[in-house]
């Protein structure tokens, strides 16, 4: 597991245990739309606390975040993964405060961001529903958002909270996706065919370079790759040293 992903399973254990031996701690931390503007801290809390009378509500829950979270983690990097995660609990929590009277618990909302995730970057892997049945993952994520809109499940699901989390979710990686230096350095490229310092001529692999998948490496590398090919792009490839040459070269080689 990634270390968010455990520390949220953790997290979730933990309050469920305290919410079996001191049921105030639920009547304390629960989302009341009603009482939210005098319990602030509720829109947080809330996505921590599951139903006690239905264990399979932590079960189903925790079991999704590990099954998606940790790949997620891995892409995004562990501090925009629990941004994405608490964004989204909190966009589900406000959306269901304005939409449904009734009280909330449950991490469904942050996790429903999670999903989204990894159906945008990985929405041809293949989902086993109760181990047999073989769905792509852009189509369970749809599915999941489908149900939600007609009420599947009864009045006790929180759809609302369901959407919420699902848009919230969306927005934030799309804020990320504008943001990346990865989109920046695409957008330069693209733009600026100058001559770099020191020439580009036959042989020169500046332009296969360019062809690295920035969005398919680890934030890490991404970042150390874009700061290369910036320095080739601005002194000439004359300019890296063979080790920078080299890291350009390996991840060249995986695109």
């Amino acid at each position: 597991m990634s270390p968010w992903v455990r520390r949220l399973i953790v997290a979730n254990i933990v309050m469920y245990g305290l919410q079996y031996f001191a049921p105030a701690v639920t009547e304390w931390l629960v989302l009341f739309p009603g009482l939210l503007l005098t319990r602030p801290w509720t829109i947080v809390t809330y996505m921590f606390l599951h139903s006690r009378s239905d264990i399979w509500h932590i079960i189903f829950n925790m079991y999704t975040l590990y099954l998606f979270g940790p790949r997620v983690e891995e892409r995004l990097g562990s501090q925009h993964f629990i941004w994405l995660y608490l964004l989204s609990g909190i966009g589900g929590g406000l959306l269901s405060v304005v939409t449904t009277p009734a009280p909330i618990v449950g991490a469904s909302a942050a996790i429903m961001g999670i999903i989204v995730a990894y159906a945008m970057y990985w929405p041809r892997d293949r989902i086993l529903i109760w181990g047999i049945l073989p769905v792509e993952m852009w189509m369970l994520a749809t599915a999941y958002v489908l149900f939600d809109l007609v009420g599947f499940g009864g009045a006790q699901i929180a759809h609302f909270a369901h959407l919420g989390g699902v848009a919230t979710g969306f927005l934030y990686l799309k804020a990320l996706e504008i943001r990346s230096p990865a989109r920046a350095w695409k957008k330069k490229v693209t733009t600026q065919r100058s001559p770099v310092v020191g020439g580009i001529g036959n042989g020169d692999p500046l332009k296969r370079w360019r062809e690295i998948r920035l969005d398919d490496l680890h934030p890490i590398n991404r970042d150390e790759v874009v700061r290369l090919l910036k320095k080739a792009q601005q002194d000439g490839t004359r300019s890296l040293t063979p080790e920078e040459r080299a890291t350009l070269d390996r991840f060249a080689g995986t695109t």
